[in-house]
């Protein structure tokens, strides 16, 4: 065996033992999470699938708001801090205090940082060193793990 085999073979075992970490819903929680939600926010949120590139109305929403989890609906970033990434995903350059829990995702071999819903555990996006200023990160969050909510509209209540 190769040594680069090796190497790559070994990064995939210990991913995949990190892989429950972040796992903070237990399955009847996940149940309940699946009646209340669609199946691609599901898939998204506590499944930790990504939703196609460019596919979220989110990408062209301007207002000034609030952009809460689809889940728990705690919020998680102000539209002051959103940007046009040219990703295709509703990108930020900071989140709002202590809304999200990062840990390091080997899925792709490679370590990236992964965000969740510091509530629920939902899983949003990565976050990337590749941002504009003043934080100079790029939150890239997937659409379907996200509610906007206008400037002005009450937030809805927290839910379990």
């Amino acid at each position: 065996m190769h040594r680069r085999h090796f190497l790559i073979g070994g990064s995939g075992l210990f991913a995949s033992a990190l892989l429950p970490v972040f796992a903070s819903a237990s399955p009847s929680a996940k149940a309940q999470w699946k009646a209340l939600l669609p199946a691609a926010s599901y898939r998204v949120l506590f499944e930790e699938d990504t939703e196609p590139s460019g596919s979220s109305p989110l990408n062209a929403e301007k207002r000034a708001g609030t952009y809460i989890c689809a889940a728990c609906y705690q919020p998680l970033f102000d539209s002051s801090t959103k940007f046009e990434s040219g990703t295709g995903w509703p990108s930020f350059y900071d989140h709002l205090p202590k809304a999200l829990g990062v840990k390091t995702d080997y899925k792709l071999v490679w370590p990236r940082k992964e965000y969740h819903c510091s509530r629920c555990g939902g899983h949003q996006g990565h976050v990337f060193d590749d941002g504009p200023k003043p934080t100079g990160l790029r939150y890239c969050n997937n659409g379907v793990a996200l509610r906007f909510v206008p400037k002005g509209e009450k937030l809805p209540e927290l839910r379990v």
